[in-house]
């Protein structure tokens, strides 16, 4: 039986990056049977927004997608597709892992660490309105129900891999109702796993001391909108948002996607890395259960890296984004 996947190509170099990410995953024989369904700018005169209803009914269905970057206008037009996926499918969890790939050239060795976000409330619920012609307000919402189940879910996940530490972070010095509750939270579920040691950071603080030493870090958990600042740190520390996958986790549906966006004036040219895209592919295989072509890909991506012969232009290379590609499926093993 082959497993049922949304596939969404997104706006820009999405297309172009899915196409060469889905080659990967079906050269290593996993069976699946891909549901396109298009979302972004593309659609819009169509339907008269990014996301029509069809594009939610199918990860529904499937459970699982796998999408490329929707582009999202800066301080007007339509609202993020990212962000509205992930409310109506109450994708809590956001995971985005920053390791250290072989042959990227970054001021940082062995980071191997995982940001554990959450998705669905903070700041992020857009909930927001004028105050008169000359002030704006926008609301935080943190609540027990969000703050324990993502700190949950860290643990949950550092458990599962192994990791020694966990890190909360905050700014509950200042905010001492809605940061302050999350830390409370963090604290209550720290002393379900005794076996796994436990900080909590101020969020300013714990920028700083990544960039100072990022190796003495493991799993990171925090609210919405830090973790969207602070999981793009993570990712320079590695090479780049071109480099960083990540996954939206609920309880009835994932999607994973790359970080990056969707880089228009790159579209349509095949010369962008697909790295982003594929990684966060292996991290659906994880998901799936399909361990050994997760790890397949992973040592032919680092293969391809390490020769150095067939890497993008970003990557500081010549190759075309399919040419990259068809190098890492010729060292799958």
């Amino acid at each position: 039986m082959a497993y049922q996947v949304t596939l969404i190509p997104g706006d820009g170099i999405g297309p172009e990056i899915a196409e060469a990410s889905r080659r990967v995953v079906e050269a290593t024989g996993v069976p699946i049977a891909w549901e396109v369904v298009e979302a972004g700018e593309a659609v819009i005169p169509r339907y008269g927004t990014p996301l029509p209803d069809y594009v939610l009914e199918s990860v529904r269905r499937n459970k699982v997608a796998w999408k490329g970057p929707l582009t999202t206008p800066v301080g007007k037009g339509f609202r993020s597709v990212n962000v509205t996926l992930r409310q109506e499918l109450d994708l809590y969890a956001n995971v985005r892992p920053a390791r250290t790939l072989p042959g990227i050239k970054t001021r940082y060795e062995n980071v191997d660490l995982i940001v554990v976000r959450e998705n669905t409330e903070d700041l992020y619920a857009g909930i927001e309105h004028r105050v008169g012609r000359d002030a704006a307000e926008s609301i935080k919402i943190i609540t027990r129900e969000a703050s324990l189940r993502i700190v949950r879910h860290a643990f949950e996940l550092a458990r599962r891999q192994g990791r020694r530490k966990v890190t909360a972070v905050h700014k509950a010095n200042i905010m001492k109702l809605t940061d302050g509750l999350f830390l409370e939270c963090a604290r209550q579920v720290a002393g379900e796993y005794p076996d796994i040691q436990f900080e909590d950071m101020i969020v300013d603080a714990m920028c700083m001391k990544l960039v100072q030493a990022p190796e003495n870090y493991d799993v990171l958990v925090m609210p919405n909108l830090y973790g969207d600042i602070v999981s793009d740190l993570c990712a320079g520390l590695v090479g780049g948002l071109g480099v960083a996958p990540g996954a939206n986790i609920g309880l009835e549906a994932a999607v994973f996607e790359p970080v990056h966006g969707s880089a228009p004036k790159h579209a349509g040219q095949n010369r962008v890395n697909p790295l982003a895209m594929l990684l966060s592919g292996v991290l659906m295989l994880q998901h799936l259960g399909e361990t050994a072509a997760a790890q397949r890909i992973t040592r032919a991506v680092e293969a391809v890296l390490r020769e150095q012969k067939h890497l993008t232009y970003d990557l500081g290379g010549s190759a075309s984004t399919l040419e990259m590609a068809r190098a890492i499926i010729d060292r799958l093993d």
